[in-house]
Formats: C-alpha cells, structure tokens, sequence
C-alpha cells in the first residue's frame, strides 16, 4: 500500500514537474500535435533534456561540449556551431526544449521532402535562402574536422575542396553560383547516397 502511495506521489511529482519547468511555456499536447512523437516519448526526451540542461535551454557553449563527447577523435566545434545554428530557429543564441524536439522530430519521423527542407536549412548559413560554395565549403570542412584523422586516415588536404566541387557543380542546375531549395531537394532526390543516409535514423525511437 505504502509502495503504491509512493509511486503515485511519484508520477504527480513528474507531471507536475513536466507542467511547470521555465522556458518550456507549450504544453506536451500541443507538442504532442506538432510532432510526430507520442505524450510518453516526449516525456523520455524532456527528461534527457532536462538531465542534460537543467535550466531548460542550451546555449551554444553547452550544445557543442554535448557534441563533442560523441566524436572524441576530431573537432566537432565547428559542426556544432553550425548544427545549433539550425536547431536555433529564433536564432536568439539559445535552443530551448520544443525548438530541440522539433528539429529531431523532422530528422527521426520527418517526410524526405521535411528533412531535405531542414539539412538545406543547416547548409544555408546565413539564412538568405541559398547555397553558395562557400557555406558549403565550410560545412564539409567541418564535418570531416569532426570525424577526425582517425576516420579519414588517407585524405589529402584538399579532399574537403574536391567533394564539394564535384557536388556543387551537380547541385547548382541552372548554374548561376547558388543552389535553391528546390535544387537541393532534386539533386538530393536523385542521389542514392544520400537518400540512404536520410533513412538511417527513421527506426531510432
């Protein structure tokens, strides 16, 4: 009897908690409704969350010492500076919990067309709507910075350069030097690689 009266105290304790925590002003039905995650596995990220950021927001200081833990043999800094760029939709300098939930929303259970839509998001640095070579340069750099010497052992230094020439020159269609979204989503689409790598994740959760 004392055990189920703790266990009940528990569960109120955790819904109360969950009702009234900072930063979080929407409630896990709306989240419910905006993601395509069910009230209990939202309640399992927001613990993760919390756990992870007590105060219920990520700054980008926190974000990239996360980060770097999953990718010990390289620099994962500067991927993690442009990665909470794109999670940081208010672009406000903080990620708060429902702006985290959504983006993995999309990466986990998102349409193709959804997380095409958000890796052209990540890629458009300066958020004016294109892809130039350069942003794209520097997200590459960036990830193969991030896997490290480890990974990539037998890579010259110009291996970054030479991917991005060869996919940017495939990705720019009408050729005018900037890739639209609708470009990106086509040359994406017509990628075996790529749209392979965007099923990796749909059986996480």
């Amino acid at each position: 009897m004392l055990l189920k009266v703790g266990a009940r105290d528990y569960k109120i304790e955790d819904e109360l908690e969950m009702t009234t925590v900072c930063h979080r002003p929407e409630g896990l039905e709306q989240l419910e409704a905006q993601t395509n995650f069910t009230k209990r596995e939202l309640q399992v990220l927001y613990r993760g969350f919390k756990n992870e950021c007590p105060s219920g927001v990520v700054n980008e200081e926190t974000f990239k010492q996360i980060y770097a833990q999953f990718f010990p043999h390289g620099d994962a800094s500067m991927y993690a500076h442009y990665l909470f760029n794109a999670f940081d939709t208010a672009q406000n300098g903080s990620v708060k919990f429902e702006d985290f939930v959504m983006a993995l929303s999309i990466l986990l259970r998102g349409t193709v067309h959804e997380k095409l839509r958000w890796t052209f998001n990540l890629y458009d640095i300066n958020k004016d709507g294109y892809i130039n070579k350069e942003e794209m340069m520097d997200i590459v750099k960036a990830i193969y910075d991030m896997m490290g010497k480890y990974t990539y052992p037998v890579l010259k230094e110009d291996a970054p350069r030479q991917h991005v020439e060869v996919f940017f020159q495939k990705m720019d269609k009408n050729k005018d030097g900037v890739v639209t979204l609708d470009e990106f989503i086509e040359s994406c689409q017509e990628d075996d690689n790529i749209m392979r790598s965007l099923q990796l994740f749909e059986n996480v959760m």
